[in-house]
């Protein structure tokens, strides 16, 4: 029979994984935020502050996997517990590289710098940046809940990113053609919206881990993508 100190010490152990999940989709949303608030102002110090960031996320993410590992390897756990921390370890890696993005984001504020960024562009960088930010808060508000239908809601909005993603990349292909003095400026502009589109990529990616924490199975059928913005994503990588 398991004593109920182990079992204590075992729950302290799941509610330390939730807990550091929480506090690292609290700076990975805080990174992209301010990353684009620095590009969109040239505010150079709040780009640095943004990859000085990143450093706390990478920390955050190897703790998690140690703390996961060593779980495993002491309970042995199976079933819902297994997939409790297997689903932590997916989600701790797709926010590590939800904040990479925001620091490469951050990284170009120095390169647009004494150009500005135009303002219809800049419109469009921060509306497809708050879709984003949307999406990642309202997937951590369900990793919190753990309700498998605002998982698989969440999943089936990714194509309201990639539709904005796709405006915007013909914005940035117009103001390109129109005076070929932009076409630096706008390429690296391209590069942070693809950034951005990719940030709720991995908000998805965090819901169907959800729903497979939750459910034991995986979302049914192809996850909707806008075709379009399969070809122009080509274009920018």
């Amino acid at each position: 029979m398991v004593s109920s100190h182990i079992l204590s010490a075992y729950d302290e152990e799941l509610k330390y994984l939730r807990r550091r999940i929480s506090e690292m989709g609290g700076l990975a949303e805080q990174m992209c935020g301010d990353a684009v608030r620095a590009l969109v102002h040239g505010d150079s110090a709040l780009a640095q502050k943004v990859i000085s960031d990143d450093v706390i996320l990478d920390h955050a993410e190897r703790e998690i996997q140690d703390k996961a590992i060593v779980t495993i390897a002491k309970r042995q756990p199976v079933a819902n517990d297994l997939r409790e921390i297997i689903g932590t370890l997916r989600i701790a890696a797709d926010l590590e590289r939800v904040g990479d993005l925001g620091k490469n984001t951050a990284k170009r504020v120095i390169a647009v710098q004494g150009h500005g960024v135009p303002r219809k562009l800049a419109r469009g960088l921060e509306h497809l940046s708050d879709l984003a930010a949307v999406q990642l808060k309202d997937v951590l508000d369900v990793y919190a809940s753990r309700s498998a239908e605002k998982a698989e809601a969440i999943r089936l909005r990714d194509e309201e990113i990639d539709a904005m993603y796709t405006s915007l990349f013909r914005e940035l292909l117009t103001y390109m053609m129109e005076d070929p003095r932009n076409i630096t400026t706008c390429t690296h502009l391209l590069f942070c919206a693809k950034n951005i589109e990719r940030i709720g990529d991995h908000a998805t990616n965090i819901a169907e881990t959800i729903y497979y924490m939750t459910t034991g199975a995986v979302p049914e059928g192809e996850r909707p993508k806008d075709d379009t913005a399969n070809t122009v994503g080509a274009i920018a990588d």
